[in-house]
């Protein structure tokens, strides 16, 4: 019903527009002509007996500025951002990250239903424009938004894709989150755990991917720059394994860079919790990154997590592709039944050398841990800081590589 028909009724439904006000003035004429042009194009949410009061309430929950960036010609956005805004007011913050002003806010830690903002003046339409650049998958698309002046990122799950197993993928990798709290891991906010509307925010990592780095960007790390995110990597895999968490899909594409260069460790949707045993079986993660004992579905343990390691310092390195020219089960068979591996460049430092082939080798109780991959790293990196000091970019400079 358009707000005239709804201000001569005696009692107005809860969440309807109000009869008169200065302050909402602006929001109601942008309302009404929003709310004319959905029904004229037969928009099929427009169809609905309640989209009147559906559409106000999303109006009502916002601030007045936000009628200012609506764009009246692309009507279409406003329900797309109502979507957004619906999802996120179900999200259960567990964990926020604590700082000064919050002290007395302690049991904000705990279980927390604040609404998520998407941001605030021309960012809020900007968002729904630019939010399927930041990243698509199979089966689920990522977002950025911003919770209380944070960037978050939002991975929401395409309810089309959605099963059982999705499902549980989906609540292990909320259970891991949630327990997880490290420099080097990426930093969990919460969840919406109410199908169809599943999705996890975490905080936004500015700097991308180390895949987009080297493979679009075709980046080339210096050696000290190389090391740092090697040691990076490590201290946030060594965290988990000393928490009993398997990754099971270490790789560049799920390590992230934050706006200070800080590597993280990202993407725990395959990731499990160590069984009392020691041991797992099923295959999981990526073949190009995945260790032969999982390709061959044995039974398998930490050590899985050090040969992809190896994998990814190898593509640090030579900022190619693992395996190019094959396909990736081809290159599964040959990892598995003819040891193969990657080729590792002439001029590489000897103590790099060494750490990678103990890194990947077929026999999982002959890799190190991340504790001794750390020390080893570590001893690399000060006797190249040792050295004397070449004028040098910086952390990521991007070199163009020549093909």
């Amino acid at each position: 019903m358009a707000v005239e028909e709804m201000e001569n009724g005696e009692n107005r439904p809860e969440g309807s527009p109000p009869r008169n006000s200065r302050k909402n003035g602006h929001k109601l004429d942008v309302y009404n002509e929003v709310l004319r042009r959905l029904k004229e194009s037969d928009c099929p949410d427009a169809r609905s007996a309640s989209f009147d009061e559906d559409l106000w309430a999303h109006f009502n929950r916002l601030p007045a500025r936000y009628a200012i960036d609506v764009n009246v010609e692309r009507v279409e956005n406003v329900l797309t951002h109502k979507r957004y805004v619906l999802i996120m007011s179900y999200i259960e913050v567990i964990l926020l990250i604590p700082n000064a002003q919050e002290k007395e806010d302690a049991q904000c830690c705990s279980s927390l239903h604040h609404p998520l903002a998407f941001g605030t003046s021309v960012n809020l339409e900007a968002l729904v424009l630019e939010s399927n650049n930041v990243h698509q998958a199979q089966d689920g698309d990522s977002y950025r938004g911003t919770y209380y002046s944070q960037d978050v990122a939002i991975k929401v799950l395409k309810p089309e894709r959605l099963n059982e197993d999705m499902q549980h993928e989906f609540a292990q990798e909320v259970y891991i989150m949630r327990k997880v709290r490290h420099r080097n891991v990426v930093q969990f906010i919460g969840a919406c755990t109410r199908p169809p509307s599943l999705c996890i925010v975490t905080e936004f990592m500015s700097g991308g991917s180390i895949y987009d780095f080297l493979h679009k960007q075709k980046g080339v790390f210096k050696l000290p720059a190389l090391l740092r995110v090697a040691i990076d990597v490590s201290k946030g895999m060594n965290y988990l394994h000393q928490n009993n968490i398997i990754h099971r899909d270490l790789k560049a594409a799920n390590l992230l860079m934050d706006e200070n260069e800080v590597v993280k460790v990202a993407d725990f949707g395959v990731a499990r919790v160590k069984a009392q045993s020691g041991v797992m079986t099923a295959e999981t993660g990526t073949y190009r990154w995945m260790a032969p004992e999982v390709i061959e579905h044995k039974p398998y343990d930490h050590k899985a997590d050090v040969f992809s390691f190896a994998i990814v310092l190898w593509e640090l390195l030579t900022g190619k592709l693992p395996y190019e020219f094959i396909t990736p089960l081809q290159a599964a068979v040959g990892v598995v039944q003819k040891g193969l591996r990657p080729s590792i460049p002439k001029h590489t430092h000897p103590k790099l050398t060494e750490l990678l082939k103990k890194c990947w080798q077929q026999d999982p109780s002959l890799r190190p841990d991340f504790s001794e991959i750390l020390e080893i790293l570590q001893i690399i990196i000060k006797e190249i800081e040792d050295r004397p000091k070449e004028k040098s970019g910086g952390f990521l400079s991007v070199l163009k590589r020549s093909h």
